[in-house]
């Protein structure tokens, strides 16, 4: 059986599906690295609401999700932009995503990590950015979950300086009851987030970065850094104080940050290991025994569909993650809170499948074929 997909420049090629999916199980817990997959939600296709809408989501269709990573041994950050945080799923909503996936976890014993903002204001003084930091804070740590205290379009905005980052970071820090991850996501995910810590110049905002570190190193359990720069992350990794974790959120160059080198390695906080999950955890359950060679056997193919999914503009990735869940079964369907799933173009689609579907990450090959099919179909591409 032959599938014909379009490429780049609209030209069908033929390609040959696999028939059998990797073969990979949940196992043991995970111990050598400590890995969160980011998690997407599932929006209700039957639900009558516009683009701009507050998102409707299916609860159970995304509460099944997280249960399937936690099944494989993976922790579930939650509430953060793979969730679509400020591009489809306001605060409202993330607050009851964060409710209902905190009770799951308790429930199946799964680890959880949620994101903390400030996307219920869109600017305001740095005493009005607290004050929403706060509130967020409160409902993570209600919920009994950790905290990811997530970079804040409204401070960058309002910032006068790396003064002020100091100023709110080390207020939320004080008054975090358990150690937080904090999250330094790059413009490239989000352009309002642009100069933060109070500079452009990277060199610069990682001396306030690791300045808000090391003024309370026992309120941080770790750092989660999304700039798509290895060389930048590892020489980050090495100044932190110790018993401070790295998680890598570089989607581009994750195996050689797990796998790490002699000085030190970075744990896992990535969106890609949405669709990744089962085969990460099987790739890291080899990292387990030592086996740092097996471990890039099984991740280092996945890259190219990684860096095809988070290709510019970044910050549509969410799309191709939606995408790849429904043809993997996890899903009824394609649609995305916000309308997102118009965000990338059917070229990006086919080559994603392909990638995917070359990997063996569809359970059922043969299903991810036929809705492949179908939606080529409704862009005119017979077969």
């Amino acid at each position: 059986m032959t599938i014909r997909l379009p490429g780049a420049q609209g030209v069908l090629r033929t390609y040959e599906p696999r028939t059998e999916p990797l073969a990979v199980t949940p196992g043991t817990p995970l111990t050598s690295r400590t890995v969160f997959s980011a998690a997407h939600v599932v929006a209700d296709p039957f639900a009558d609401v516009t683009p701009d809408a507050p998102a409707a989501v299916d609860w159970d269709a995304t509460l099944a999700f997280r249960r399937h990573l936690w099944a494989h041994g993976l922790g579930v950050a939650e509430a953060m932009d793979t969730a679509q945080r400020g591009m489809g799923l306001d605060w409202a909503g993330a607050a009851e995503l964060i409710r209902r996936s905190a009770a799951e976890a308790k429930a199946v014993g799964g680890r959880i990590a949620c994101g903390v903002g400030t996307d219920q204001i869109t600017g305001g003084t740095l005493a009005e950015i607290r004050a929403a930091y706060e509130e967020q804070l409160a409902v993570v740590e209600e919920a009994g979950a950790q905290a990811i205290l997530m970079a804040s379009r409204a401070l960058a905005a309002t910032a006068r300086g790396p003064e002020d980052y100091l100023e709110v970071y080390g207020h939320l820090l004080r008054q975090a009851a358990e150690p937080v991850i904090l999250h330094w996501l790059g413009p490239m995910f989000d352009p309002a987030l642009e100069g933060y810590w109070g500079s452009s110049d990277l060199d610069t905002a990682t001396d306030t970065f690791l300045e808000v570190i090391a003024a309370h190193p026992d309120k941080v359990d770790g750092i989660k850094v999304s700039l798509l720069d290895a060389r930048r992350e590892v020489d980050l990794r090495r100044r932190l104080p110790q018993g401070v974790r790295c998680y890598t959120g570089d989607d581009f160059n994750y195996p050689e940050l797990i796998a790490g080198d002699a000085q030190g390695f970075s744990h896992a906080l990535l969106g890609i290991f949405d669709p990744l999950g089962p085969l990460a955890a099987e790739a890291v359950r080899v990292l387990d025994t030592g086996d740092t060679a097996g471990f890039r056997a099984l991740l280092d193919p996945t890259v190219e569909l990684s860096r095809h999914l988070f290709q510019a503009p970044t910050r549509f990735y969410k799309t191709g993650v939606v995408f790849l869940a429904w043809l993997a079964g996890h899903q009824s369907h394609f649609t995305m809170v916000g309308g997102l799933q118009s965000a990338r173009s059917l070229p990006h689609f086919a080559r994603a499948y392909e990638l995917a579907d070359s990997l063996g990450l569809f359970p059922d090959p043969k299903l991810a074929e036929e809705r492949m099919k179908t939606l080529l179909a409704l862009y005119g591409v017979t077969q």
